[in-house]
């Protein structure tokens, strides 16, 4: 049996199998397993972050940019 995954489900509108057979079709014929693996991983973090900002899970760019601020700085006292 194959366990469900940790990350976003993916959407409904394809199946997985589908979405993965396409994924395939499209890498090269000198495509590596890491090769196919990496596509896998993208399109997986792709829908997770959809899925996110679907549901309101998002951070508003000028926080982002002040918590990055503020790191730079701290670092460049340390």
């Amino acid at each position: 049996m194959i366990p469900q995954s940790r990350g976003a489900p993916m959407s409904t509108d394809e199946s997985v199998k589908a979405k993965a057979h396409d994924l395939v079709d499209r890498l090269p014929e000198s495509a590596s397993w890491d090769d196919l693996m990496y596509e896998i991983y993208v399109r997986q973090a792709i829908e997770a972050g959809i899925s996110d900002a679907d549901a309101g899970r998002t951070v508003p760019h000028d926080m982002v940019k002040g918590r990055l601020s503020s790191r730079r700085i701290a670092s460049s006292t340390g």
